[in-house]
């Protein structure tokens, strides 16, 4: 099991980014979802696609049929802004957005402090590459690059609701404080705004693998 870094470490040194949480009001979603809703969010927000380790984090949905998701009381939009865009991405709440006949509406939202642990997940990192050897190649290529120090585990392979975009989740353990709130910052690989490569704190490397 993970823990926080140790005390001498675990002073937050103040994140740049929050994550804030909207309510939804709603019954169900079309399984290919995310590009539509990202569409419809960046046309209320405009700067979300262009601001770096910016991003909408996955809904957290049950399976449905007809090729439908089903929301549950508990499902939140989690959007990953800068602290000082936290006002202007607040301008969401009331708004209701039409998924193709899909009546989504978002409510009041809030705030959630990104806090550093030891070992972080993201349900799915993409990647150019069609194995395991390949995508964890990239991940340590881009771990060098940003000079830090972990353990990467891969877990599931993921495709995300096109055939052209595909990924595997990844835990990262053994950070730092600050290698860890770094990466809540900043994030790995491309596709923010369809939640890939957004890392949340984990306790357990046992979630990584967790089917789509």
């Amino acid at each position: 099991m993970s823990v926080p870094p140790s005390s001498d470490e675990s002073a937050d040194p103040g994140s740049t980014m929050v994550d804030l949480a909207f309510t939804l009001t709603g019954l169900t979603l079309p399984h290919g979802h995310r590009q539509p809703l990202a569409a419809a969010l960046e046309r209320e927000l405009p700067w979300l696609p262009q601001t770096p380790g910016a991003g909408m984090h996955r809904l957290n949905l049950s399976q449905g049929g007809d090729g439908q998701a089903l929301l549950s009381q508990r499902t939140r939009l989690l959007l990953r802004v800068p602290r000082d865009r936290v006002a202007d991405a607040l301008r969401l709440q009331g708004q209701v957005i039409d998924l193709f006949g899909h009546r989504l509406q978002l409510g009041p939202a809030q705030v959630r402090e990104l806090l550093p642990w030891g070992s972080l997940y993201a349900h799915v990192v993409a990647s150019l590459s069609a194995d395991e050897g390949g995508f964890m190649l990239e991940v340590e290529d881009e771990l060098r690059r940003l000079g830090l120090r972990c353990r990467p585990i891969c877990g599931r392979r993921q495709a995300l609701e096109t055939d052209d975009l595909q990924g595997y989740s990844l835990m990262l353990d053994g950070l730092s404080a600050a290698d860890s709130l770094g990466l809540l910052q900043r994030g790995i690989g491309p596709h923010r705004r369809l939640g890939c490569g957004l890392f949340v704190p984990h306790r357990s490397a046992a979630a990584v693998g967790t089917p789509h």
